[in-house]
């Protein structure tokens, strides 16, 4: 099964992700398909980047997301739909 889930990079006590679309049964950090996006947590306010397009094709092809990267999908659609609305609106 394909995933989209989170490989971790950074150093000690200072992590950095990539959100990769990743095998299933690879390693956490091993290979991967396509990296989508970056987090941070070390940041403030808006710490990560994701490509909505890629995520949602992937999605659509079967890959399941992991509960943090589904998270991020969920706040990257309402940016979206509120950034349309309000160049709609314009």
């Amino acid at each position: 099964m394909v995933r989209i889930r989170l490989k971790r990079g950074g150093n000690k006590n200072n992590p950095v992700y990539r959100i990769v679309v990743a095998n299933g049964r690879s390693p956490r950090d091993g290979r991967f398909i396509e990296e989508i996006g970056t987090y941070n947590p070390k940041t403030k306010g808006t710490n990560y980047t994701l490509d909505l397009g890629r995520a949602q094709y992937w999605m659509g092809v079967g890959a399941q997301p992991s509960e943090t990267v589904a998270s991020f999908i969920k706040k990257s659609v309402k940016v979206a739909a509120v950034a349309t609305v309000a160049a709609v609106a314009a």
